[in-house]
């Protein structure tokens, strides 16, 4: 059994507007175990809310399953006239995305202030 200091760290999401966009925040492991959360906050129900920016500099790990969660987001976006950017990937992150090629899906920007500005 794991101790605290060993568990994964759990996934936060912080939701934001910046210049008309949604910004989420997203910090922490993106696993089987959190895709869930992912999920949630990805759901694109509330109006404005099919143009998505997720700024992943805080996030340290992604498994397959979160690759599947954002193309799923990616065709519920574009379904409802909308899109999903990628910022400022962590090393590891990004790895994974170009690794399953969904940077060629799924637009990526070095910085948040490019993926608001695109």
């Amino acid at each position: 059994m794991q101790n605290a200091a060993e568990q994964p760290a759990r996934l936060s999401i912080t939701q934001t507007e910046r210049a008309g966009l949604r910004v989420l925040t997203l910090c922490g492991q993106i696993d089987a175990d959190t895709t869930d959360a992912l999920q949630r906050g990805l759901q694109t129900s509330a109006p404005g809310s099919s143009r998505t920016i997720l700024d992943l500099s805080s996030v340290t790990f992604m498994d397959s399953s979160a690759i599947n969660v954002l193309v799923a987001a990616r065709r519920d976006a574009v379904g409802a006239g909308g899109w999903i950017r990628m910022a400022h990937l962590t090393e590891p992150v990004q790895r994974v995305v170009e690794i399953v090629g969904l940077d060629t899906i799924i637009p990526c920007y070095a910085t948040l202030a490019e993926a608001l500005t695109a």
